[in-house]
């Protein structure tokens, strides 16, 4: 038997909070439907691929004093995408589900993410398996992938698996291309009259999987957390040494979620959020201006240290750059066949995309520091282009904010001494033990999904709203896949996709970060939140992010 910490065997006998419309028992619920629905975008696209799943109600679940049994069943679960704290409570609430359903109920686990529903690997969770693994981190139960559910091979491939085991029902626990993967199998499965539904359930640490009915992904809450605990300890030595700037990239590609709830929950001196410099189509040189200026001022002060937060896909939203890297993308497509090219020094490569590069994207592109220009060149990913997250935005900042501040040191503008640290949290956050609110929103999610399977539903993600209250007010319900899907440009063709949430500018988590910028940049307001608290006082323990706070206090002023 494996050795377990302290922390981990008081962790398996934590018992997570249920709504109270789902703690009467999954035999004693009552099903309520609202208004049909639409897609986001592109209603009439999206109706024509999903014409068997589209314009499905939102649905939410009551307590009813009378139940009976339900019919023994299969299921089947995937865990797909990158790892999420809280994803093994999924796993339980669906398995106490549907045991409590029927004790003769199995659960099955697809080994490896969607490829095991293809390959038919697999393994059968029983109690001892589950007990193992509940509020503990990671996904290495069964294990997660990447392999997308999309053409038809796969889809026979999976119905033949699926009936091999008698499975009348998949859970594919992921973010939004994962949750577009399980839409598409739910309606190829209706189409061709297999009887299996397929119910999501929302996973992502980005945040970037959220609307009005999915306040939050589960692994958000726990991974900001953690990632606030260790910016908060650097603070706290950025303070006590005073001699160093910290540069921290935060795991966030496509929007700056994280690093917006970290910033309201440690208060540093600088925070980029990517959105806004592409709304204000800030160039390189004046990201690094206004960050020097912030410096440099401080500098001024006696305060020659300090910390920036850098959302890692920031280089992607400054307009010049996206601009050059897709011009990129295209010559080293050209390239790869051009022995001139690949058989050249380092140096002559840079030359020859210089060359080749429209005038503009060619001076980005000298502009830029060797050490970036090589990470520009390394191995591409499948799809041909860049690997923009491998390029190290925070050692591109550090490096051209040295250069600047050397220029304003001549230009008398500057006095200071700028030695700086860099940093990158994202792995850190993705396997943490989950929080309480993780532990207990993730089970709910799972108990939730097959309450949805259990009145037939399908092409639905589970849903729990109301997470800044007491999670016995937590509202359970679903809601269709389609209405949070639209078109989008992928790999050269349109395809439907769950459309990613990114910050909103004009929203009441940004305003609070816009509100407090000037101060924080200056007068060193640092928190230190400290590790997660598991045991203690409810205000301590069971608290959610601001983010949540803040967005559902909103909600309540708009009405």
């Amino acid at each position: 038997m494996k050795e377990l910490s302290a922390l981990q065997t008081e962790r398996l006998k934590y018992r997570p909070k249920l709504p109270s419309s789902l703690a009467g028992g999954i035999n004693n619920l009552m099903l309520s439907e609202g208004n049909k629905t639409q897609s986001v975008k592109d209603q009439e696209q999206i109706q024509e691929l999903f014409k068997n799943t589209y314009g499905k109600p939102i649905v939410t679940f009551k307590t009813v004093s009378t139940g009976t049994q339900s019919e023994a069943r299969n299921i089947g679960v995937i865990l797909s995408g990158g790892q999420a704290p809280g994803g093994h409570n999924v796993i339980a609430g669906l398995y106490d589900a549907l045991k409590q359903a029927n004790p003769n109920s199995k659960l099955y686990g697809f080994l490896g993410g969607p490829s095991g529903i293809i390959d038919g690997k697999y393994i059968e969770f029983t109690d001892e398996k589950i007990n193992a693994y509940r509020n503990t981190g990671g996904f290495d139960i069964i294990g997660s992938g990447r392999t997308k559910l999309e053409t038809e091979e796969q889809f026979q491939k999976a119905w033949q698996v699926c009936k091999n085991l008698g499975i009348t029902g998949v859970v594919i626990i992921g973010g939004d291309d994962s949750n577009t993967n399980a839409a598409m199998l739910a309606e190829w499965f209706v189409k061709n009259n297999a009887g299996i539904q397929v119910i999501g359930c929302p996973k992502t640490i980005d945040g970037d999987l959220k609307n009005e009915q999915i306040e939050i992904s589960f692994g958000f809450d726990t991974a900001t957390k953690t990632y606030a605990e260790l910016i908060g300890n650097i603070l706290r030595d950025a303070n006590s040494a005073k001699k160093y700037w910290h540069f921290i990239k935060l795991m966030g590609r496509s929007a700056t979620h994280v690093g917006l709830e970290v910033a309201l929950q440690t208060q540093p001196n600088i925070t980029l959020i990517s959105e806004e410099v592409e709304q204000k189509k800030m160039s390189l040189r004046q990201i690094v201006d206004y960050m020097s200026e912030i410096i440099a001022k401080r500098a001024d002060m006696g305060k020659n240290f300090g910390i920036a937060l850098i959302p890692e896909g920031l280089i992607e939203f400054i307009p010049e750059v996206k601009s050059m890297i897709a011009n990129l993308n295209d010559t080293l497509a050209e390239l790869e066949n051009n022995s001139e090219y690949t058989n050249a020094e380092e140096n002559a490569k840079f030359e020859i995309i210089k060359g080749r590069l429209n005038s503009e994207d060619s001076a980005v592109f000298s502009s830029l520091p060797v050490m970036i220009k090589q990470q520009l060149l390394m191995d591409r990913d499948p799809h041909g282009n860049v690997q923009v997250s491998k390029i190290e935005t925070e050692k591109l900042l550090i490096e051209m904010i040295g250069t600047r501040l050397n220029e304003m040191k001549q230009q008398g503008k500057y006095n200071g001494k700028f030695s700086a640290q860099n940093h990158f949290f994202g792995y850190e956050g993705r396997c943490a033990f989950p929080s309480n609110f993780d532990a207990d929103y993730c089970y709910s999610l799972g108990f939730n999904a097959y309450a949805l399977m259990k009145f037939g539903l399908t092409g639905y993600l589970s849903s729990v709203k109301n997470l800044s209250a007491n999670a016995s007010e937590w509202v359970a319900g679903g809601v269709p896949l389609t209405m949070m899907m639209n078109m989008e440009k992928r790999h050269g063709q349109f395809k439907p996709v769950i459309k990613k949430a990114l910050v909103e500018l004009d929203g009441p988590v940004f305003k609070e970060l816009e509100k407090n910028r000037e101060a924080w940049a200056y007068n060193d307001n640092y928190i230190f939140p400290g590790s997660i608290q598991y045991f203690g006082p409810s205000s301590v323990c069971d608290i959610t992010t601001e983010t949540l706070k803040l967005e559902n206090a909103a909600k309540l002023t708009a009405v």
